[in-house]
Order: structure tokens, then sequence, then C-alpha cells
């Protein structure tokens, strides 16, 4: 009873504070069709002690993950503990936006390295800073095309990730933009397909590689046939596999997008994420968000500012080429700091592991009667298996025993009714690989 009393007290001085008499007169703007007009069904309120004994009782329920095959987007990678550590500085952890260069030069720094790893790893001298998450990065990619080229039809191959390609159809919903999906063969971009469709009103061609499927595509190939047009070619890849695979800007990308969520950022229930952002040098005017340049002083000190601020905030809406209003600023440091950890030597060791590991579960599961890969191509570190039963049963009893054994890719792609897309990272060791390639022999 004080508790309430007291709560009772507060707001009523809150609200002569800013001259109301009761709460009615503060949200009488709001009409009464559109209040709830019954009590809420709230417990009674508890005592920090009890509120933190209540939710560990209620996150004790939560089942262990032991070993986590899943993928398609987002995927289980170690993460170092520095990474946190600095993060979790109040300077990098309560900063928001840094628009003032005199108090902001440590988050402008942080910024500028960003661009430049990023920069490096796709092979684009253009990094931004940067989208909300992958599929964000890649609807302002098809954007850029549109406007630079004047053209307004898009070709997008089947094998990009399904979400980033409803986004994209999200983003142009309001606009005459025309995106035709390129069909597959074998599980990746089908030439012939390419050949028929891409035209003189192509804005852009966009292919992932690894692919949503895991295999990889031929890029280079691909980017020979756009430029005839005159389209843009826009590359979705995985940050980890340039490890090992060519980057973006050699295989001929315009733009390189891609979901930074696996340098140094931990599941978590979908984000916040990272959207990456490369473009070529000539687009340096046209890409949406923010630039962090490094300059000298009149005393010739190194200093950094935010250059090149394309978002509509600070020019005129109609000359804004991005309505983009945030940087995840703070995921973007999970990734520099990451990447400083790692270097060019440990990037590339991570993905040799990824792809190793990747080809050691494929050859344990697919000697396992009933299971068979469902693409022959080359793949790096996911791969879809055609499996005996349904991959929503295998899913849900292993769930059971912490094991997430992949994703029933079936939702997400036509054609693909009873295949698991089984995802392997450094962190699966060769025994969880090995108890994985068991317990689906139950199956069988």
């Amino acid at each position: 009873m004080s508790y309430i009393s007291n709560s009772s007290s507060i707001r009523r001085r809150m609200l002569e504070e800013i001259g109301l008499e009761d709460f009615e007169d503060l949200i009488k703007t709001v009409p009464a069709s559109l209040r709830v007009n019954r009590p809420l069904n709230l417990p009674d309120p508890l005592s920090e002690m009890e509120l933190i004994d209540k939710v560990r009782s209620i996150a004790e329920k939560n089942k262990k993950v032991v070993s986590n095959f899943g993928g398609g987007g987002a995927y289980d990678h170690f993460s170092p503990a520095a990474v946190d550590h600095i993060l979790l500085r109040s300077e990098f952890y309560t900063a928001y936006t840094p628009y003032q260069a005199e108090v902001s030069q440590g988050t402008l720094q942080a910024i500028y390295e960003f661009q430049t790893f990023i920069s490096r790893l796709t092979g684009l001298p253009v990094t931004n800073a940067s989208m909300y998450d992958g599929g964000s990065a890649l609807a302002e990619a098809v954007s850029l095309a549109i406007g630079k080229t004047g053209r307004n039809e898009v070709l997008i191959s089947r094998s990009v990730n399904p979400f980033y390609v409803e986004t994209v159809k999200t983003y142009h919903s309001g606009r005459k933009v025309k995106i035709r999906p390129l069909n597959i063969f074998d599980g990746s971009t089908d030439f012939e397909d390419l050949k028929a469709k891409l035209s003189d009103k192509t804005a852009a061609v966009v292919i992932q590689n690894p692919n949503f499927l895991g295999l990889l595509e031929k890029a280079s190939d691909v980017s020979a046939y756009v430029k005839e047009k005159g389209a843009l070619f826009i590359i979705v890849y995985d940050p980890i596999s340039l490890g090992v695979l060519s980057s973006p800007g050699e295989c001929g990308a315009d733009i390189a997008v891609a979901e930074g969520q696996c340098l140094g950022i931990p599941l978590n229930f979908g984000g916040p994420y990272l959207g990456l952002f490369s473009a070529k040098q000539e687009f340096l005017r046209n890409i949406p968000g923010r630039l962090s340049g490094r300059t000298k002083d009149s005393n010739g000190r190194i200093g950094y500012v935010l250059t090149l601020q394309t978002r509509e905030q600070h020019i005129r809406r109609e000359r804004a080429t991005s309505n983009i209003c945030t940087n995840q600023a703070l995921c973007a440091l999970a990734s520099t700091v990451y990447l400083s950890l790692l270097g060019k030597s440990g990037l590339e060791k991570i993905g040799r592991l990824c792809l190793s590991k990747a080809h050691y579960a494929a050859s344990k599961i697919t000697e396992v009667p009933g299971y068979k890969l469902k693409y022959n191509g080359p793949f790096f570190k996911e791969f879809v298996v055609e499996t005996p039963v349904s991959p929503h049963r295998i899913i849900t009893r292993l769930a059971g025993k912490g094991i997430v054994p992949g994703v029933d890719i079936g939702k997400y792609a036509a054609g693909l009714k009873g295949c698991l897309m089984v995802a392997v990272t450094e962190k699966r060791t060769g025994k969880q690989i090995d108890d994985l390639a068991f317990e689906l022999s139950k199956f069988a």
C-alpha cells in the first residue's frame, strides 16, 4: 500500500510541474476509440530483489543449446571477449550520433576504421557507416542502381536470401519498379535465364555469393553479362567467406552488401544487426548513410569529421539519397574490434575452418542412409540435405537434446520441401558433428 501511495504522490507532483491537474488532461488528444476501457491485467508490483528472482526463474526454463547448426543469414560464430569489453566502455556504449566532431573524435575514428576494414575486405574503395541489416543494405543498393541508371527493372536471383528480397520489394512497393526473379539451376543462378531477361531496361542484377543455399556462384561470369547491358552488378556476400574467396571487387561488383552479424555480433533473436554497404568510387555521392573522413586541422593534427551526410535531416529532402536514420555505430564498432583482433591471417583461418568442417559434416551426414546432398555444386559453410522424414520433425525432436540441426529450408524456398539446410561454423567441433550425424541416423 505504501508503494502505491508513493507512486500516486509522485505522479501528482509530476502533473503539477507541467501545469496539469489530472492524468486525463495529459492524454485528452487520444480519441476514446483508441483507449483501453478496462483494467490492465498486470501482476502486483515487485521489489528489485523479487523482480530479479522472478525473471531468473523464467530464464531457467530456456533450453540450453549444445550445438547450433542453424543458418540462413544468422550464424553462430565465436566472438572474442575483448569485443564486449571494448564495446561496453561508456564513451562508446552511451554515445548516440556523432554530430559534433569536436566531442566525438573517438567515435568518428572508430567509424573511419570500420569503413577502412570493410573496404579492404570487399575490394571496393567506398564503404558507408552503415545500414540497419543485410536486407536494408540490399534495398538501398537497388535504390542507388535505379537512381544512377534511370532504369526501373531489377533482376534478382532466386538464390538470394528471400528475406532480403522481401525487404527490396517493400522498399520499392510505392515506386514503379519491376522486380524480376532469375531462375536457378542446380542451386545456382541460371545463366540462360539471365541472358534471356537482361536488357537495356535492367538497372541492376543481384546475386548472392555464397548464395542462400550455401553454394558458390560464378560471380565473375555474371559480371561480364551485366556490364554488356550497362546495368550495375550487386553482390550479397558473407564477410567470413572473404577469408578464402575472391572479394566482390575482384568479381566485378559495382556494389557489395552484407549482413555483418558474423563479425563479432552474437545471435540475439534477430538483432540488432549490421548492414554492410560498399561501392565503387564513382558512387561516392550516391550512397546512403554517413561517411567519416580523416583530415588535418590548422596545426597539422589528424582529425575526424562526418562528411557527405546524405540523409534528409542534413540536406534538402528531395536531394537525399536515403532516409536511413541510424548507422548502427555500436554494432559497427563490434565488427571493427573483431576484425582488428583477427587480422588478415585470422580471418583466413576461420574461413578455412568453416570450409573444412562444413565438408566434413556433409560427408558424415550423407553416409547415413536416407540422407543426400540436394545440390552438387561447391559450397562454403552451408549445404542443403534431403532428409528421409520431415525436417520439422527432426528439428523438434533434437531441440530436446539441445541440438539445432539446421533450418527447414522448405519454408522459404520453392521445391525444397523435405530439405534441411545445415550451417557449420568454426565453433562446431568434430564430436558435435559426429553427434549430429548419429542423431540423424535415428530417423533413417
